[in-house]
């Protein structure tokens, strides 16, 4: 009984707590304004005013709750879009783009082409295709290193310990040796 007459108080003065700050934000004074009432029934034990703790020591409902900054005006549309279009956020020019010089295609200074790159890969999965047909699958790749011949070339004197890989065609200008 003890526990529910100390909630029936807490409560008792949170609400007081909540009224007189609502009377305070109107600008009317406590004692000429109505008074908040809460039915409750009369058989809870009633606490003493000198047991009723003042409002600096008790925590009350208020300042359990985390308040979060709010603006004070809504933003204009002009404003919202000045600041979404600053000259930050908007896509600079470049100034690195010339042509490839294998292809012809547009690229980027000091990077590979795309063009040129798609090709590369290309070349080289045809590449990883035939070896693996070679041996048999990629558990099976010798521990050496692999030289790839095209037509009409012969392997030199330090190719003589390298895996060779043979291409039945001429040799890209851009795959070089």
């Amino acid at each position: 009984m003890l526990n529910l007459a100390a909630l029936v108080h807490s409560l008792r003065c949170s609400l007081l707590h909540i009224e007189s700050r609502l009377l305070q934000a109107a600008g009317l004074d406590r004692h000429l304004a109505p008074v908040l009432a809460v039915n409750c029934p009369s058989l809870l034990p009633q606490v003493d005013q000198e047991e009723q703790q003042s409002p600096e020591e008790s925590p009350d409902l208020l300042d359990s709750i985390l308040w979060m900054a709010a603006p004070k005006k809504r933003r204009t549309i002009e404003v919202n879009r000045t600041r979404r279009r600053a000259d930050s956020k908007l896509i600079k020019l470049k100034t690195n783009i010339e042509p490839c010089p294998e292809c012809g295609h547009l690229k980027q200074k000091h990077s590979l082409c795309g063009f040129c790159y798609a090709k590369v890969c290309k070349e080289t999965g045809l590449i990883r295709h035939q070896i693996q047909a070679m041996e048999g699958g990629p558990l099976r790749a010798p521990t050496v290193e692999t030289v790839v011949l095209y037509e009409g070339e012969t392997p030199s004197q330090q190719d003589k310990d390298k895996r060779i890989v043979e291409r039945a065609r001429k040799r890209p200008s851009w795959f070089s040796y």
